[in-house]
Formats: C-alpha cells, structure tokens, sequence
C-alpha cells in the first residue's frame, strides 16, 4: 500500500512539472518527489535498486535546497542519503550544515552525533550529545548513546551519571543496565556486583558472566567467583575468543592458586589450561610473584612456565631449520 502511495505521488508530481513549464517548481514539489525516492530507496530489496533510488532522491532534494538555501529539511535528508549510502563525511557536513542555520535542530544533532560514532570520531560525537541532551535530557536512547562514548573515552564516571538519569530506561532496557555495570566496574565500585546480578537475572551471556566473575574476584569472593567462571566456561564453545575456553580456565586456574594454594587443583586446572592453548606467558609468569600462591605450587607453576618455553623454541626451531643443513640438502640434490 505505501509503494503504491510512492508511485502515485511521483506521477502527480510529475504532471504537475510537465504543466509548469512557464514557471519554476517550487522547493516543496521537489523535495516531495525526493522524499518518495528515498522512502522507495529505504523499502528496496536490492542493492541496485536502493542505489538507484537512493541517487534519484539526492537529484530531487539537491534541486529543493538549489530553489530555497533556507530549506533545512532537504539538507537534513541529503546527509540521510550520504549516511545510508555509506559516505559519512558528506554525511556529517550536511548535519552541520542545517545545524550552522538552527544550532538547536534536535533531529540534525542526533544524526551528526550518530555519524560521528561511524566515523570514529568520538570527541566530537561527546560534544554534540553534550548539546543534544542540554535540549532533551529526557531521551533515554540519546543518553545511552552518549554514555557509550563517555565509556569509549575512558570517562566512566561521566557515563555512569548519564545513564543513572534514566532510571527507567536501567530497568527496562538490557544494554542500558549492562553498560551501567561496566562503568561501574571500571571505576572499581562495589555497587557493580549488584548491577551485574541484576542482569544476569533476566539474560544469558558468557562473556558479561564472565566480566562478573572477574568483578567478584577483584573484590575477593572467591566462591560466587569460582561458580561464575565456570558457569561462563560451560557457556562458551570452542569458537568463542572473547572470551576463551583457555582463558577462562586460566582463570579458573588463578584463583584456585590464590584462594585455595596449599591444593594442587589450581597446577592441574592450570595445565589443561595450557593444553587447550592458553598462550600468554607473560600472564602465566606473574603468578610466580605473588605471594598469596604456595611455594609448592609456584615450583608447579615454574615447570610449566620451562616446559612452555622448550615447546615455543622447538616449533621456532621445526619453522626456521638451520642454514647449514638447508645448504647441504641442496648440495645433496645437486
């Protein structure tokens, strides 16, 4: 039914055009036919067809903002276009246009903040959420935003307030929670082991499960650590890289070496850890420094490490064979 009102619209258009050949069309027209381009762009099931659409609807609006400079909304609409099409800096500079002639279009802020997250540009993608929110600090959607790139930029405890201005948004959206938790347990607060618990009430993740694990044994609960690391150990397949099976069992392994030191279960967790192709060795050497681990089991700790390192330098040995046996293989052949 809307393809259908899209095509009407354009042949209505289009008569109207072909009888005004004594006086110009004016920007409205134009943008109207524009407008059923992009909505037939954005409704296309293939690529050429969206591209083609996509074209005819920045022909159509580049000729409304040609009639009348003033009209924000075709420039609004070329930079959807841009967006949607994949160029974010012609994107960007459309936004900032129409936002040059109304600093407060809350629509145009919202879309140059947006691209600048696609561009990577997340300074000032902080800013123009800075401006967006001062606006309508009620949107929750645009917060959440505006969080992920405080949290992106390391600014936790800025993101942590934006987020707890949206109470209702923390209880019914997941994301919002979870990243609440995040910025939490990144400026190493206690309340995040509540928030984590919150979430994982209601949702399945290894990897936040995980993150919750590795919060509980920061803050020394070593037992609901335990039970969480290997709950998202029994979460995880083999393809899985972050995390891994092998990097959870290190984990595993680490905090049994810790809490439990004078048993050996944390060497044996340790070793199928290895096994199953834990390759950090610079991880697996700082547990030689701390103190809170059994002698008997930094000794352990200390064969794997040697024993590691013989098995590096043989492949590095099987990889790079000897100059001189290459040269007399050659000789042989010769």
């Amino acid at each position: 039914m809307k393809r259908f009102y899209i095509i009407l619209l354009l042949m209505t258009a289009g008569f109207v055009l072909a009888g005004c050949a004594s006086s110009a069309a004016s920007a409205e027209e134009y943008f109207s036919i524009g407008m059923a381009y992009f909505d037939m762009g954005q409704n296309s099931t293939g690529a050429a067809a969206r591209e083609k659409n996509f074209q005819e609807a920045e022909k159509w609006l580049n000729r409304a903002k040609a009639v009348d400079k003033t009209m924000s909304a075709s420039e609004y609409n070329l930079g959807r276009i841009a967006f949607e099409t994949g160029r974010y800096e012609d994107a960007v500079k459309h936004f900032e246009s129409v936002l040059k002639r109304d600093p407060e279009n809350v629509l145009a802020l919202r879309a140059a903040a947006y691209t600048r997250i696609r561009m990577g540009d997340i300074e000032k993608a902080s800013v123009l959420y800075d401006r967006l929110l001062a606006l309508v600090p009620e949107s929750a959607d645009d917060g959440y935003n505006h969080a992920l790139v405080l949290f992106a930029m390391k600014r936790y405890a800025e993101a942590e307030q934006v987020l707890k201005s949206h109470e209702f948004a923390l209880l019914d959206n997941k994301d919002v929670l979870l990243l609440y938790a995040r910025a939490q347990k990144e400026q190493g607060k206690v309340e995040a082991i509540d928030t984590y618990a919150s979430w994982l009430a209601n949702n399945t993740d290894a990897k936040v499960r995980y993150e919750y694990a590795q919060l509980l044994e920061g803050q020394e609960l070593y037992a609901r650590a335990l039970d969480e690391y290997r709950g998202a150990l029994t979460g995880l397949t083999a393809s899985n890289v972050d995390p891994s099976k092998p990097e959870v069992r290190f984990a595993i392994a680490r905090l049994l070496l810790i809490a439990d030191s004078e048993k050996p279960d944390g060497v044996t967790e340790l070793q199928g850890a290895v096994t199953d192709g834990f390759e950090n060795l610079d991880e697996i050497e700082k547990l030689l420094l701390d103190e809170r681990i059994s002698a008997a089991n930094r000794e352990s700790i200390r064969t794997v490490v040697t024993e590691k390192k013989r098995a590096a330098e043989a492949d590095k040995n099987t990889e790079t064979p000897d100059n001189g046996e290459t040269g007399e293989s050659a000789g042989t052949a010769e």
